[in-house]
């Protein structure tokens, strides 16, 4: 049997002879990895393709139906991939990933000029569906810390465990499930970081991008990523999750975010440019804390924490919250 590499079906012919000594020619074998779908397969899992779902940077994505599970199909646009070799053989691998704040890539299909990625189907939305009110209700502050904690989380594991950058950290590949917990997007579309430190191994983005606001601007320069890139971007969410406020803002007195925020803390207004929608229902000293990581993370990348680092302090701001909220519901009771 032929061996595959990346999403690439390989195909034999042979010939066999049968006890008559006629010669009989078989149809070409085809060998499918586990998980590899044919263009068919994907046409009906998706039903002749008729519910958009959504549409992104890399393509489409479609709902289905797969295994009577739901699933999203992404169908990509080839002329995007940066490096398609590499692009097949990282999503080869990433099948087999599996951590709660990573979206699950269940399959793919490399067919002909047709390429595709399966995922599970994540409920909620994403984080900007979230935050933009779009679906009714805006999440808490215990809500926001509980889905940038899994963020976090996620990124740690990518960056720690699987030695790869994300490259789009943004709230359109924060995904939320059934009780809001955090999954990345789109993390399969990375390309390995070196495993060595010492070695400057090019870690140039795969889809070519403009200039994204969620990326530091020593990027542009560079053209070079590495795990300080992804905590920026971090960064940059969470400030966006904690002011509702646009990333970029010509009006403001510094258009950036990072910027802008930057400005507004050195003038110890630091709690006047939280999100109002919140009605001042959260622990102050919880959301100055969320503040400062952010902050940090936005840095020089030399100042940038790990997100190990950033899990742990975090962690500490929602016990802060929680804490608050437990005590409210104590008073509560003893006014009963």
């Amino acid at each position: 049997m032929t061996e595959a590499t990346g999403l690439r079906r390989f195909f034999s012919k042979f010939i066999c002879c049968d006890a008559d000594d006629s010669t009989i020619e078989y149809e070409p074998y085809v060998y499918i990895p586990a998980n590899s779908y044919s263009y068919a397969e994907v046409t009906k899992i998706t039903n002749k393709f008729n519910r958009v779902h959504g549409k992104g940077g890399f393509g489409v994505v479609y709902r289905g139906v797969l295994n009577k599970q739901q699933v999203a199909v992404k169908m990509l646009n080839r002329a995007s991939i940066y490096n398609i070799v590499q692009f097949t053989k990282e999503v080869h691998d990433f099948v087999k990933v599996r951590h709660k704040n990573l979206v699950s890539l269940i399959g793919y299909c490399d067919d002909g000029e047709h390429l595709a990625l399966i995922y599970e189907f994540v409920a909620n939305g994403d984080l900007n569906d979230q935050l933009s009110g779009k679906f009714g209700n805006v999440p808490s502050w215990e809500t926001r810390l509980k889905i940038i904690i899994g963020v976090a989380q996620g990124l740690e594991y990518l960056h720690s465990e699987l030695r790869i950058l994300h490259r789009y950290v943004k709230p359109t590949n924060i995904l939320l499930g059934e009780n809001f917990e955090a999954k990345l997007a789109d993390f399969g579309l990375s390309r390995s970081s070196p495993t060595n430190p010492d070695i400057q191994a090019s870690n140039k983005i795969y889809v070519k991008p403009g200039r994204d606001p969620y990326l530091h601007h020593q990027y542009f320069n560079s053209n070079r990523l590495n795990q300080t890139s992804d905590i920026y971007s971090f960064g940059i969410v969470m400030l966006e999750m904690i002011t509702n406020q646009p990333v970029v803002d010509n009006k403001r007195e510094s258009p950036h975010i990072s910027k802008w925020v930057d400005l507004k803390v050195a003038k110890g207004d630091t709690l006047e440019i939280v999100d109002l929608r919140l009605n001042n229902d959260f622990e102050r000293d919880s959301v100055r804390k969320a503040m400062d990581i952010a902050c940090s993370c936005a840095a020089r990348a030399h100042n940038r924490p790990s997100m190990s680092q950033v899990v742990i302090e975090l962690n500490e701001c929602l016990a802060l919250e929680m804490a608050r909220s437990n005590g409210r519901t104590g008073e509560t009771t003893q006014t009963q």
